[in-house]
């Protein structure tokens, strides 16, 4: 408690808060519903939308490795070469910074992360599972011996033993990354959890010089909730997406997490006009995510969505009280 009380005093939630910077995962999180097959003109209106609403940073996609994944089964951010990034960006001679995610185990970093002097990429978010945590570290050193800054994301927090948990985030308070990630990879945190672990991620920023950030899911329709919970402690980097968009029950909707911040450089309507011109559109074409009582049954089961994603594509009649039964039986 005495932690909390301390961090508090970062801000409440009428504050203005100059430290908080919000990412923009509309890409990166929504190609997972459809392996980033999306049109040139789709990226080029969401990186509009992120320069004309003011949010900090854009994750373009994964750095995904071609000797793992086919190019011929995913779309050009599944791997986000330089070339493909600035058809979309050019030079980016803005003040919206660019990041892409690169998966431990599933990145060719050495080859692929360019130096940051031959990139319009700034930042390179690890994703790691707890058991990958010497790989993450290696990938974030290689990506700031290369100029870049760096975040490590540690999935699946939720289950993960309270004392592995500690030593894990030891580690990567340790580290040279500069923000450390919350992330509710199931969905499944309640408000309560998110305090108790966001006060748990800033007494390690507090010892490291570290930025702590949130990325939340929205399995429980809590991922808006969960992250002002985060930012109200004086968590600092913010995760969203353009109308909720990504796998399974999507994410923290960026039109709900603007008109809340009291940031004036951060503008809600190019996210509404984007929705209205993008994003409904796509979902009417068939893409599917947002909030569905299979990925409320996964999230407060705390198990990973994809059975849920299964039944959601398999099932045309929606038999949700048989999914029930096989999920509740440790389907």
């Amino acid at each position: 408690m005495e932690n909390i009380e301390k961090i508090q005093k970062i801000g409440s939630w009428v504050s203005y808060r100059p430290d908080i910077k919000v990412v923009d995962c509309t890409i990166r999180d929504g190609g997972l519903t459809n392996n980033f097959n999306f049109s040139e003109d789709f990226l080029k209106a969401v990186y509009k939308c992120c320069l004309d609403s003011g949010v900090d940073y854009m994750e373009v996609g994964y750095k995904a490795s071609k000797k793992i994944f086919s190019t011929s089964d995913f779309g050009p951010m599944k791997f986000s070469t330089e070339e493909d990034i600035r058809k979309i960006v050019g030079e980016n001679d803005t003040n919206l910074k660019l990041s892409v995610m690169a998966d431990s185990e599933r990145t060719d970093y050495h080859n692929d992360i360019l130096p940051k002097d031959q990139s319009v990429l700034d930042l390179i978010r690890v994703a790691t599972y707890i058991h990958q945590i010497p790989t993450a570290l290696d990938i974030v050193k290689d990506a700031k011996d290369k100029g870049y800054e760096t975040s490590i994301n540690l999935m699946s927090i939720s289950t993960v033993p309270t004392d592995e948990l500690d030593e894990a985030l030891n580690l990567l308070g340790n580290s040279e990354a500069d923000v450390i990630y919350l992330v509710d990879s199931f969905g499944s945190l309640y408000s309560e959890q998110t305090r108790s672990l966001a006060s748990k991620y800033l007494s390690i920023a507090n010892q490291g010089n570290k930025k702590i950030g949130i990325h939340a899911h929205n399995n429980q329709q809590l991922a808006y909730s969960n992250t002002i919970e985060a930012l109200i402690l004086g968590v600092s980097f913010l995760d969203a997406t353009i109308s909720g968009f990504g796998r399974g029950a999507g994410n923290c909707p960026m039109e709900l997490l603007l008109g809340f911040l009291k940031n004036p450089k951060y503008h809600q309507r190019p996210v509404v006009k984007c929705i209205q011109e993008n994003l409904i559109p796509l979902k009417e074409s068939g893409v599917n995510w947002g909030y569905d009582m299979a990925y409320m049954l996964t999230g407060q089961l705390n198990i990973h969505p994809k059975a849920a994603i299964a039944f959601i594509e398999s099932e045309k009649n929606k038999n949700y009280i048989d999914f029930f039964d096989k999920i509740d039986n440790g389907y």
